[in-house]
């Protein structure tokens, strides 16, 4: 087991690698509807709106901040989308918060980022047991996809019809990005978790998404052999990380596992007025849970 100072620095470590490789991209470069405005990339996700990743502002401050935060806020309110500008706990200057808020952002709840050395993560050979009747399978159909957005909308209630579309998009690789999608299912057929990892081509990371479980499900070994299996996806085709943006719902269970917490992040989203929303045909694109 590593001291907490070496925990401390390799949390450090993966944090600069992180930043580094990760902040400014989360897509592959070329991927469908994404440009680069000065110092962010901007997306369009389908079914969800706009998307601002940056690895650090450039030295905006002051009115021309302001200028730039209202104009990603105007770019997408003219298409009727809502966006979120995905803050780091590090960003410069320190009261961007209060800047995005001014702008008519909302803050949405802490995320933790996690990270891990992906050999570790996965294990042994066979990852952890599962409970009895549970197996895992690595699906492509349309079908099993469906199965997918029904379970998150069980769990999560609300409405997650474009994730199965967006899940298939991915598994095509139409935007550069490698993906693999997991069920756990029972012996009878049921879902009662699944999640995905994306393997970033041109850097170290394979990011993990999903794991939503059936709350009878919950505590059975199953979000953590999921995660073993994701681990040793990337491992055998050559990633070296593995990272999730963690709620805190998850951010503990990750620790145990052996990921580290080495940066903070939090959604800040403009909506669009009531009524004004774009259709979801209306955007195209590629979208994440």
């Amino acid at each position: 087991m590593t001291t907490p100072d070496t925990e401390s620095e390799r949390a450090a470590g993966y944090r600069a690698a992180y930043d580094e490789q990760m902040r400014d991209r989360g897509f592959a470069p070329g991927a469908p509807d994404t440009e680069r405005v000065g110092p962010v990339v901007r997306r369009t996700l389908p079914g969800q709106g706009g998307l601002i990743l940056y690895r650090d502002l450039g030295g905006l401050d002051g009115d021309a901040l302001d200028a730039f935060i209202a104009a990603q806020r105007d770019h997408f309110a003219a298409r009727g989308l809502p966006v979120e500008w995905k803050y780091h706990g590090s960003d410069l200057p320190t009261d961007l918060p209060d800047r995005l808020t001014a702008a008519g952002f909302t803050p949405g709840e802490r995320e933790t980022v996690v990270i891990g050395e992906a050999a570790e993560i996965a294990g042994p050979p066979g990852g952890p047991p599962l409970p009895e009747g549970v197996r895992l399978r690595d699906v492509t159909g349309r079908a099993d996809l469906d199965r997918i957005g029904e379970l998150a909308a069980t769990v999560w209630a609300d409405d997650r019809g474009w994730l199965a579309p967006a899940l298939e998009e991915w598994v095509a690789g139409r935007d550069g990005d490698a993906c693999v999608v997991t069920v756990a299912e029972s012996l009878a057929g049921e879902v009662v978790s699944a999640a995905w990892v994306r393997f970033h081509q041109g850097t170290e990371f394979a990011s993990l998404w999903g794991g939503s479980t059936l709350p009878n499900w919950r505590g059975k070994g199953v979000y953590r052999a999921l995660v073993a299996h994701r681990a040793a996806l990337a491992v055998a085709r050559g990633f070296r990380y593995v990272q999730v943006d963690a709620l805190e719902t998850s951010r503990p269970v990750l620790n145990r596992l052996g990921l580290l917490s080495a940066a903070t992040t939090v959604p800040y989203v403009w909506q669009p007025p009531a009524g004004a929303r774009a259709s979801t045909s209306d955007t195209p694109g590629v979208g994440g849970d």
